[in-house]
């Protein structure tokens, strides 16, 4: 077995470049890792990982001599970081790359579902206009009070955006940040009973499992609107389809769901959602950045240097 051994669903482009940089060998997904003879495992030192499997200690055993874990995308909750450590694996993932794609995908979501974008398109294609139908008014993203939820790299880089567009910025982290008159609160619910829509951008995992619950969603009230980027774990999903579908809540943008990519038909039904599959960073320009990033951390630490953007440390 070769020394690099790709994991998941690589595009062409990049399951091309890992062959190249490293005659890697690619397997669809982790389960095919049993079914690879022990003495190919054992030659493998480097995993480039991509997709959202649960990578768990079991699954590392079976690679015996792995050196380093590169994740393919900035979110790791997939990965056991402590399993990872008290094996001396290094596991890296692919940081700021994607920032600007993640926030602007916020804007366009805010945007959509204020402006009510998707079924006014869908009016217009149905020939209501030409029949002289004016489409319902919509609603006003400028001014609006906002919350981010996890103020790190990308969540910067929302409030900036939105900054923009003279929105009043509010944020939750565990401790305050400097940032540019931007009002920190000290709790999900705190932040959520100050704005008027909520972004939630941060990390995923068992640590923010269900943060944005029943209770946060109510806070917003029946004007209020959620965006998730970050995973569907974070907002507890049945709260906030009750909230969707009972009119307490105004509308949500969703890039991230609880059972994705099986969404739950409650949400496919509702009117006042804009929903997209997992999207993020799905622009050519970032894969690209995402997959050199990636490269470049197996390179460094096969040839014994430190990682690039490592996530854990030995």
């Amino acid at each position: 077995m070769n020394t690099v051994l790709a994991v998941g669903p690589y595009s062409d482009s990049d399951a091309a470049a890992l062959r190249d940089a490293f005659a890697a060998v690619q397997v669809a997904d982790l389960a095919a890792l049993r079914d690879l003879p022990a003495e190919e495992r054992a030659g493998v030192r480097a995993m480039a990982f991509c997709g959202h499997e649960a990578l768990d200690g079991a699954a590392m055993d079976l690679l015996p001599g792995l050196e380093v874990i590169a994740n393919y995308g900035v979110g790791y909750d997939a990965i056991d970081i402590d399993a990872a450590t008290a094996r001396g694996i290094v596991v890296t993932n692919t940081p700021d790359v994607l920032n600007d794609d993640v926030a602007d995908l916020v804007v366009a979501l805010l945007l959509a579902e204020a402006r009510r974008i998707v079924p006014a398109e869908a009016w217009l294609r149905a020939g209501h206009w030409a029949e002289g139908g004016e489409f319902p008014l919509a609603r006003k993203l400028t001014g609006r009070r906002v919350g981010i939820l996890g103020l790190g790299r990308i969540g910067r880089e929302i409030a900036a955006r939105l900054a923009a567009f003279k929105c009043e910025i509010h944020y939750f982290s565990r401790q305050p940040k400097q940032a540019p008159g931007w009002v920190w609160h000290d709790s999900p619910l705190a932040l959520a009973e100050a704005v008027q829509d909520l972004v939630v951008s941060t990390v995923g995992g068992e640590q923010t499992r269900g943060l944005v619950d029943a209770q946060v969603i109510a806070a917003l009230g029946s004007d209020g609107v959620i965006v998730n980027i970050s995973r569907g774990s974070v907002i507890d999903e049945e709260a906030l389809i009750a909230a969707l579908e009972q009119g307490r809540l105004r509308g949500a943008g969703l890039d991230v769901f609880r059972g994705e990519p099986r969404v739950d038909p409650r949400l496919v039904a509702l009117g006042n959602v804009v929903l997209l599959p997992h999207v993020g960073s799905a622009t050519v320009e970032t894969r690209a950045a995402m997959g050199a990033l990636q490269r470049q951390n197996l390179r460094a630490v096969l040839e014994g240097r430190p990682a690039v953007t490592p996530v854990n440390r030995l």
